[in-house]
């Protein structure tokens, strides 16, 4: 198995895994206070077996001076009489095979997990619980996935602190693709800033606000100066294109050759500067990426190519200028079978010197609730573009997602990941969609302010309403990242 897949999947699953016990464990923590019966407490799903399951025996010592009665269990006396039994009903715990979520089964509510309801109201049933004890059972799980995030936003600054190339010291300027400088944008422009806001670090706020900006602040040859913008950008289109619409100018100065490629067998060496591709002039790392991108495209577009077709695309001429010389060599070269060349590019780190912010532990809290604040806001703002065509075709499913994780272990990196994505969680989980968080309190809501309880037919059909959209959103998702796979999209 590939390596970077298999740090990728550990990492998906520890994410997963902490988010779903945590989620439900707020669900869990409001039913108990309640005194709501939990018969089953289970991280991923089990259809027909689990992985792993244990009864709270120890509950038994621990709540017997407070029995409750179980209906469905009767016993007879010495006499012959029967009676119900009075006892403690404790909580399967357990580990389930199908990791798409998990489930908190809580007596008395109509939920995905399809129990039974007794004839009889009981008062340990949630649907006998005051209607504002129900609300903050359903929101416990939402509740507990934001204040998550918070906080591991909160830890990640106060452990690691924020480091950022200001925008304002790219000296180097940015690189635009043909769309931009329709707009007036040239290439080694520097961004400072829009009506809606000053720039301070290259990132997809960067791009929001690009893209919903009606005048747009830029730093050209040393003067400062404006330009207009349409104010109605296409945030997906700028993403999407390839080149994207601006990215941080980065020179093509090789920072390293790789032993055995390409390029160490003729001669290119550290420091040295790619000058052209096939004769296409090349002045950044990122129009050589762009060069790199459509030769693969020629490759991948053409069905029945063979392998000498393939060699042919690889066979490319390469013009680099020597650093110890300035000497300027033109050179033919094989590129490998994944159009790799063999050298290792400059970064921003190279030419640039990261503002580094640290924070202590109680500045920590507000900074981390400010970002986390702001990442919920972000990713609001771009789910409009979910019902467009391409914003369909941009959905992931589990293979997008583990794919967001970094292909080596960086602890920083997968705490950031497992914020974002409880901050996913808890929004999507409170959409009003029946099946979901958000379609019980829809329901609550409209008890508390109607005086009136949807009736157990109603909500038990708008359960499987709710969750038949889940699962085609699933489906939809999951193809979507089996076509990519394929390079259908």
């Amino acid at each position: 198995m590939d390596s970077v897949f298999l740090i990728r999947l550990v990492q998906f699953i520890l994410s997963i895994s902490l988010l779903v016990l945590l989620h439900e464990g707020g669900h869990f923590f409001f039913a108990k206070l309640f005194k709501v019966r939990v018969t089953r407490f289970y991280i991923f799903f089990n259809p027909k077996f689990h992985l792993f399951s244990t009864y709270d025996k120890w509950f038994r010592k621990l709540f017997k001076k407070n029995p409750v009665v179980v209906p469905e269990k009767i016993e007879k006396d010495d006499d012959g009489k029967e009676h119900k039994v009075k006892e403690y009903v404790g909580t399967e715990y357990g580990i389930g095979w199908l990791p798409l979520g998990g489930y908190c089964a809580i007596s008395g509510m109509i939920d995905e997990t399809n129990q039974k309801l007794s004839e009889e109201p009981q008062p340990w049933e949630f649907r006998t619980k005051p209607v504002w004890q129900r609300l903050l059972i359903m929101i416990g799980g939402v509740l507990v996935n934001f204040l998550l995030a918070l906080f591991i936003y909160s830890m990640v600054l106060y452990y690691w602190g924020d480091s950022y190339i200001k925008t304002e010291d790219m000296t180097y300027g940015m690189k635009f693709n043909d769309d931009a400088k329709k707009l007036g944008f040239k290439d080694h422009d520097i961004l400072l800033g829009t009506n809606e806001k000053t720039f301070t670090k290259f990132d997809v706020d960067l791009y929001r606000s690009l893209s919903s900006a009606e005048r747009v602040d830029i730093l050209r040859d040393g003067k400062k100066m404006s330009l207009t913008l349409p104010g109605d950008l296409n945030l997906l289109d700028m993403l999407k294109k390839q080149p994207t619409f601006v990215q941080p100018f980065i020179p093509a100065e090789i920072d390293s050759i790789m032993p055995d490629m390409p390029a160490a067998k003729v001669g290119m060496a550290k420091g040295d500067k790619i000058l052209a591709i096939n004769g296409k002039s090349i002045d950044s790392w990122n129009e050589f990426t762009t060069e790199i991108s459509v030769l693969n495209n020629i490759i991948t577009a053409n069905e029945k190519a063979t392998l000498a077709d393939s060699m042919k695309v690889r066979n490319v001429t390469v013009a680099f200028m020597h650093k110890t010389t300035g000497k300027v060599d033109t050179v033919k070269v094989t590129l490998t079978s994944d159009l790799k060349l063999g050298v290792v590019q400059t970064s921003l780190l190279n030419y640039y010197k990261p503002t580094e912010i640290k924070y202590g532990f109680f500045e920590s809290f507000p900074a981390g609730i400010t970002y986390g604040i702001d990442v919920l806001r972000g990713y609001v703002d771009d789910l409009k573009y979910v019902f467009t065509s391409e914003g369909a075709k941009s959905l992931g499913g589990f293979g997008a997602i583990g794919s967001l994780f970094p292909a080596t272990w960086d602890w920083m990196m997968f705490w950031r990941m497992t914020a974002f994505l409880s901050i996913i969680l808890a929004f999507m989980n409170i959409l009003p969609i029946p099946a979901l968080d958000g379609g019980h309190v829809l329901f609550l809501l409209y008890e508390m302010i109607t005086g009136r309880k949807p009736s157990e037919k109603f909500l038990t059909r708008a359960e499987y309403i709710g969750f038949g959209i889940l699962v085609l959103l699933m489906i939809v998702a999951n193809l979507n990242d089996i076509l990519r796979w394929l390079g259908y999209m």
